[in-house]
C-alpha cells in the first residue's frame, strides 16, 4: 500500500481521533490540525473551542503527531455564516453543516493541507471514499494502483444510525480524490472501544449537538443578536389568530416546541376529543409575516408529494438520468423512493410516491442509489398533498 502524507481534521473528538490513530497504524505520515471556524464570543460557557483543542492536542500527544492549530474563522464567516443568515432571514431554514463541509472542511482546509504538503486529508466522518473505473464503473482492488482517469463515488457509511454521507453530498471529484474516512468503515460502537483500547483522553467524551458555532446556546437567543424581531400572528387552517409568534426567521416546518399556544377547545366539544392534538409549524408566509399551524403529525398540510431544488450539485460532476431514486429530505430519515427530473440552471424536481413530511426550504433535498451518493441541491418549494 502506498504510504501518504495525510493532514487529519483533529476536532477534539473521539472520531477523528480515531481516524489518525488508524491511518498511523497503516504507517502513513499523519500530521493533525484544529480547525477553529468561530470567535465572535468564543467563551467557555457555550463554544467549547478551547475545550476542544486541549482535547485535540492531548491525543495528538498520545498518538505523538504534530499538530496545528489553523484559524478559519474568517473564511466561515464569509462562505458558511453571511448564508446562514440570507437564508434565515429569508424565511428558509438553512443547513450550515453542508456549506461548512463544502466551503471550510474540504475547500479551506483541503488547500491549507496541500500547502502543507499533504497528498490526502481525513476527517471523522461516517462516510467511505470509492475509486472507480470512469468506463466501466467498477470499483478498484484495495491495494490496486488507481490511475488519474478515475472516478470517485461517495459512498454511506457502514453504521447505519450514524452515515453523514447526507452532510458531505456537495463534495465533488477533486475534493473526494483527495479524502479520506477511515471511520465510515466501522461502527461507533467500534470506534468507542478502539480508542479505549488505546488510551485516548477523548473515549468517552460526548458527541458534540447543534451547529458548530452556536454550541449548545439557545438558538432564538442566538439569532436575535443578528436577525431583528418581527412579531406577527400565529393563524390556524381556518384563519383563526392563535397567538403571536418572535419573528418567522425563528420557526421551522413541522416544529412542534416553542408555539405558546394550547390546545383550541371548540364550544361544546366533547372532553378527551382530538382539539388538543399539539400543533405544528405548516407554513410560513414571509409577505404577510404569519405562520400558519396546524394540529397533528398528519395533517395535509404537512405532506409533500412533491419538492423543486435549486443550485444542484452531483458528485459525478452531472446529474443522473431522470427515474427513481432514494432519497433524504432532511438527515435523520430512512431513504424514500423519489422520481428525479433534472431541471435547467442546476435544478431539479423531485416526486414522491409516498408524501413526505415536513419538507423545508433551504435544507437539502439528497440522492442515493443504493449505498452511492448521488449528489443533491437545497430545497427550494415543496408541492403539498393538500
Amino acid at each position: 500500500m502506498t504510504k501518504h502524507r495525510i493532514v487529519v481534521g483533529l476536532s477534539g473528538g473521539v472520531d477523528s481521533a480515531v481516524t489518525a490513530h488508524l491511518l498511523k497504524q497503516q504507517g502513513h505520515e499523519v500530521v493533525g490540525i484544529f480547525m477553529k471556524n468561530w470567535e465572535d464570543d468564543d467563551d467557555s460557557e457555550y463554544c467549547s473551542s478551547n475545550v476542544d483543542f486541549v482535547d485535540a492536542a492531548s491525543v495528538a500527544d498520545v498518538l505523538g503527531i504534530e499538530i496545528e492549530h489553523v484559524n478559519f474563522a474568517a473564511d466561515y464567516k464569509d462562505r458558511v455564516f453571511a448564508e446562514f443568515l440570507r437564508e434565515y432571514q429569508a424565511g428558509r431554514t438553512p443547513n450550515p453543516d453542508v456549506l461548512c463541509n463544502a466551503e471550510i472542511k474540504f475547500k479551506a482546509f483541503l488547500d491549507h493541507a496541500m500547502r502543507l504538503g499533504a497528498e490526502k486529508i481525513a476527517t471523522g466522518h461516517y462516510a467511505r471514499v470509492r475509486a472507480v473505473d470512469a468506463a466501466t464503473g467498477q470499483p478498484f482492488a484495495a491495494g490496486e494502483s488507481v490511475p488519474a482517469s478515475a472516478r470517485y463515488e461517495l459512498l454511506k457509511g457502514l453504521d447505519p444510525a450514524k452515515d453523514q454521507s447526507y452532510f458531505l453530498h456537495r463534495l465533488n471529484q477533486a475534493q473526494l480524490s483527495k479524502a479520506l474516512f477511515p471511520v465510515g468503515e466501522l461502527h461507533k460502537t467500534q470506534v468507542r472501544q478502539i480508542a479505549t483500547d488505546i488510551g485516548l483522553p477523548v473515549a468517552t467524551k460526548k458527541d458534540s449537538t447543534g451547529i458548530c458555532f452556536i454550541g449548545e446556546r439557545p438558538f432564538r437567543e442566538f439569532l436575535n443578536r443578528y436577525i431583528s424581531k418581527a412579531p406577527g400572528p400565529i393563524k390556524d387552517e381556518r384563519g383563526r389568530r392563535l397567538g403571536e409568534h418572535h419573528g418567522l426567521s425563528f420557526y421551522t416546518l413541522g416544529q412542534r416546541q416553542g408555539l405558546g399556544i394550547g390546545g383550541i377547545k371548540e364550544k361544546g366539544a366533547q372532553r378527551g376529543g382530538g382539539e388538543h392534538a399539539p400543533w405544528f409549524v405548516a407554513r410560513k408566509d414571509v409577505e404577510a409575516n404569519t405562520l400558519w399551524v396546524v394540529q397533528g403529525h398528519d395533517h395535509p398540510w404537512l405532506q409533500s408529494r412533491a419538492l423543486l431544488a435549486a443550485d444542484a450539485s452531483w458528485v459525478a460532476g452531472g446529474p443522473p438520468a431522470a427515474g427513481t431514486y432514494g432519497s433524504k429530505t432532511r438527515y435523520r430519515q430512512a431513504d424514500s423512493p423519489a422520481l428525479l427530473q433534472a431541471l435547467p440552471e442546476a435544478g431539479f424536481q423531485l416526486v414522491f410516491p409516498q408524501p413526505q413530511w415536513a419538507v423545508t426550504p433551504g435544507q437539502s433535498a439528497v440522492l442515493y442509489d443504493g449505498e452511492v451518493c448521488l449528489g443533491g441541491g437545497v430545497i427550494d418549494a415543496a408541492e403539498g398533498a393538500h
